[in-house]
């Protein structure tokens, strides 16, 4: 049997045309005639910049307002400016950061303004006429002229498309599937108008008989349940009017439209928006149609000599840790599971976003990464063809709940593992807001141009990008995982492997110091390993030890990345000598002790799951025996198994390595049981927003706040009088978030809870602050926070579990935040609700279906329910 990389390997090329392997002699292909078409790219080789048009660069300010009050800079739900000509003008920033692909958010003529959701379709994702450009964002021929500066330059155009929907123009109230045309609300204050001008999609009107008759909607309301195929399909994603895209009228208006933009605009690939609401084999024939009237896009693009034409999904699931459903729900959009037929040639790679969020920014366990990385080597055909990602306008920017030093590392990763790596746009300069703008009349821009190339993130970004580009073994190599911390943030090493090149990859995910210990290279001993990047002082060039393994401190925050250069020395002989008395702990449920001798040297360091800073210093007797307890008190978690080695740094010596599971219980240490139906605000006058998924579900109600321990880790229960999911949230709950505040006792913390309009309790500060929802969780410290600005991110993150069955939300705390503390007692808790996308939900006087009423939200308690300040006793 052929070993899984022969396998991958021949996925890769001898079985993937559309993945466009080349032998490294072929010739470049002479440069065409006229730069509006190019051949494609070999797409293991490029690096996508993603840009929001609107929010980027404004070149032309009299496009700027049409006006039908949708352009407001100063408001994210309207226009603010940025157009075609601004992204040409900036082909220099984008091209200096290293980036070879400009990926933009659809051009097409869109609804301006909807007053049904107070809110504008600035983004693109709401069209009108498929074949149109939006006035806003210029001409045909400015695009034109874009499409031609990036191939003149040796880059390539991603535009955004869509297939499931167009804009909201009508909506339902209530619903009887045998009568569509009752309990309709058409859109009338649309902006510009109120639906498509495009056929067959000007026939929109479920109250006009004749557009019933032609079907090329579907006339259904919003989905309320993400987990029913029959909604996933046919029903509204969000209000906006379904395609029926069984409907043959509907499949050839969209071939034709988007082959429109291939021959007029010269594109050079396409984000395909919201697959999981169209069927896989929707693809069949929109990409590969061979009718010669309305051929499949990819038909297209060959017929314009682009034979490898790249068109990725984007699938928004992403799995829990060592779980792959949805990556396999993913993977049917690529390849139809049954026939093995090709489908679309890539997909985002939601499912690793997901992961490496959670381990970079919040500190989980790098065990999840390291599954997560080999398991797309299973699930996917083509992971190099699959678009990587740290953050995009659909989520919080990775800097809103991750540190600079995380993001650091995050985007080593991705620029050196399989997958396009994509920028959203901003990243570069530090970005927080979701969709704040690059240009200083802009929204959220702080009143300054952003395009600064001499900033700290540029510089980082085109480093990694010149890194990419100049070894193979990062864009076309099969990752193996070396090493993996199952308990917390540490070590998580893999090796790259491509055509005889090799690179090991070194992380420390953690914020202290961490031991890589007896690291199994692969790798010949004494062999001399090259420093290729680093992050983290101390890095220079390593040798292999004896048995091919290496064995280095890493720093906080550290990355190593080496390239073997081939030369080997060979590995003086070992002076000192550690051994422990045994090489298993078994499983243990309170300290332990941990003896064993030494040769040579006088002192060592007990260095549990790898983190230095913790390990506790021992003796060396006179026999060279020695003994140390080894401490549990943190570690809960009867599932993971936990790892020690001792070490002598000066001798550079370890022993071998003994690993334990500890078997521990939680005790509750204080309940409160809270008031019903009390999620009305401070003064009782606060309601939900009024679209129909809040209901009457209480969703920021607590009922019951139990917290629990064990050691010094502290659990928070959560009991909520319902668990909702309307939205797909990859936290397992939605439509509320919870703020927490945790006062240590000794410290000095700070009462003003950022962004609530409000101060904590009298009789307590905080030290540390929780703030979770459906699709983030982030754990922040005092430093840099103010009324304003939520501080300074902290990793780990708490846990999150959900129990949907006693609509209860759990928080596990690390120990390592009452370090110096055996137990909680006087550890004070203050928890409030309210809800959370991008930034705390809008609180307004009155009622509107997205936002909280009954308040001012500039002035007012951004707070729907709080607890009592508790303290364990």
């Amino acid at each position: 049997m052929r070993s899984l990389r022969a396998k991958f390997l021949a996925l890769l090329c001898g079985l993937t045309p559309m993945l466009g392997c080349k032998s490294k002699e072929d010739p470049p292909p002479p440069p065409p005639a006229d730069l509006l078409q190019v051949p494609s790219p070999d797409w293991r080789d490029q690096i996508i910049y993603f840009v929001m048009t609107d929010r980027f660069a404004n070149g032309d300010p009299g496009n700027d307002d049409q006006g039908a009050g949708e352009y407001n800079p100063q408001d994210e739900a309207r226009y603010s400016g940025g157009d075609l000509q601004g992204l040409l003008s900036q082909l220099d920033y984008i091209q200096g950061l290293g980036a070879t692909t400009v990926w933009l958010t659809p051009p097409v003529a869109n609804q301006w303004w909807d007053p049904l959701v107070n809110y504008g379709g600035y983004h693109g994702y709401w069209a009108r006429n498929f074949t149109q450009m939006d006035a806003h964002l210029g001409t045909l021929e400015d695009y034109q002229r874009l499409s031609r500066a990036l191939h003149g330059r040796g880059m390539y155009l991603v535009q955004d498309i869509v297939l499931n929907h167009m804009a909201n123009c009508f909506r339902y109230v209530a619903y009887e599937p045998d009568h569509v045309d009752r309990h309709v609300v058409l859109n009338t204050g649309a902006k510009p108008a109120c639906g498509p001008s495009q056929a067959p999609f000007d026939q929109w009107d479920p109250t006009n008989a004749a557009h019933r008759q032609a079907g090329i909607f579907h006339w259904t309301p919003a989905i309320v349940d993400y987990q029913n195929p029959e909604q996933e399909m046919n029903w509204q994603l969000a209000d906006l009017d379904d395609l029926n895209t069984s409907h043959p009228a509907v499949m050839t208006a969209l071939k034709d439209s988007y082959s429109f933009w291939l021959r007029e605009a010269g594109v050079d690939g396409f984000r395909v928006d919201t697959v999981f609401y169209v069927s896989p084999d929707l693809f069949k024939d929109f990409l590969f149609s061979k009718d010669p009237a309305h051929p499949g896009v990819l038909e297209v693009a060959r017929s314009l000599g682009k034979d490898r034409f790249l068109a990725f999904g984007e699938g928004f699931a992403s799995d829990k840790p060592f779980e792959d459903t949805l990556s396999r729900k993913v993977a049917s959009y690529m390849d139809d599971p049954v026939t093995g037929e090709a489908l679309l040639p890539g997909m985002l790679q939601f499912p690793l976003y997901r992961t490496a969020g959670d381990v970079f920014a919040r500190g989980n366990p790098t065990s999840e990464l390291a599954h997560r990385l080999m398991n797309s080597r299973e699930v996917f055909s083509r992971p190099h063809l699959m678009p990587t990602f740290l953050d995009n306008h659909d989520v919080d920017r990775f800097r809103a709940g991750g540190s600079e030093a995380a993001l650091r590392q995050a985007l080593v990763f991705m620029m050196t593992v399989p997958g396009i790596p994509v920028l959203y746009y901003g990243t570069e300069q530090g970005f927080t807001g979701r969709r704040s703008a690059m240009f200083k009349a802009g929204f959220e821009s702080g009143g300054r141009d952003r395009f600064d190339t001499s900033s700290p993130l540029y510089a980082f970004i085109r480093e990694l990008t010149a890194l990419r580009k100049a070894h193979a073994v990062f864009r076309r190599g099969v990752p193996t995982v070396l090493r993996q911390n199952e308990v917390r943030g540490g070590v998580f090493a893999y090796k790259m492997e491509e055509g005889g090149e090799a690179a090991l990859v070194l992380f420390n995910t953690s914020d202290e110091e961490t031991l890589l210990d007896n690291l199994d290279t692969g790798l010949p001993e004494g062999q001399s390993l090259t420093l290729l990047a680093s992050l983290g002082a101390g890095a220079g060039d390593v040798s292999v030890g004896s048995r091919g393994r290496l064995s280095m401190k890493l720093p906080a925050r550290g990355v190593r990345v080496f390239r073997p250069s081939g030369e080997v020395t060979p590995v003086p002989p070992e002076s000192a000598r550690i051994t422990l008395s045994n090489t298993s702990g078994g499983t243990v449920s309170q300290d332990f002790e941990l003896s064993g001798t030494a040769v040579g040297v006088s002192s060592l360091k007990v260095v549990v799951d790898g983190a230095l800073g913790s390990a506790s210093e021992v003796t060396v007797g006179q026999d060279g025996s020695w003994r140390t307890l080894v401490s549990v008190a943190s570690m809960v978690d009867p599932n993971v198994q936990h790892s020690l080695v001792a070490w002598s740094e000066g001798a550079q010596v370890l022993s071998e390595t003994l690993t334990f599971r500890v078997s521990r219980t939680f005790v509750p240490l204080v309940t409160h049981e809270d008031p019903a139906n009390d999620d009305t605000g401070p003064e009782g006058r606060y309601h939900y927003p009024s679209d129909v998924s809040w209901g009457s579900n209480h969703q920021g109600d607590f009922r019951r706040v139990t917290l629990l321990g064990s050691g010094n880790v502290l659990k928070l229960a959560f009991q909520m009088p319902r668990i909702t999911t309307e939205w797909n949230p990859q936290n397992g709950f939605d439509h509320v978030a919870f703020t927490v505040f945790i006062d240590v006792p000794g410290r000095t913390g700070l009462t003003v809870m950022p962004q609530q309009n409000r101060s904590v309790p009298a009789g307590m500060d905080w030290d540390y602050r929780i703030r979770a929802h459906g699709w983030s969780n982030a754990l922040f410290e005092t430093r840099d926070a103010s009324a304003t600005n939520e501080g300074s991110p902290v990793s780990p993150a708490a846990a999150l579990e959900v129990d949907a069955a006693s609509g209860t939300v759990f928080f596990t705390l690390p120990g390592a935040l009452f370090a110096g503390r055996s137990d909680l007692s006087g550890v004070k808790v203050y928890a409030t609700t309210w809800d959370y996308d991008g930034g705390y939900r809008p609180l307004v006087p009155g009622t509107e279906q997205w936002k909280f009423g009954g308040g001012e939200g500039a002035t007012d308690p951004l707070v729907l329910d709080d607890t009592p300040v508790l303290t364990i006793p």
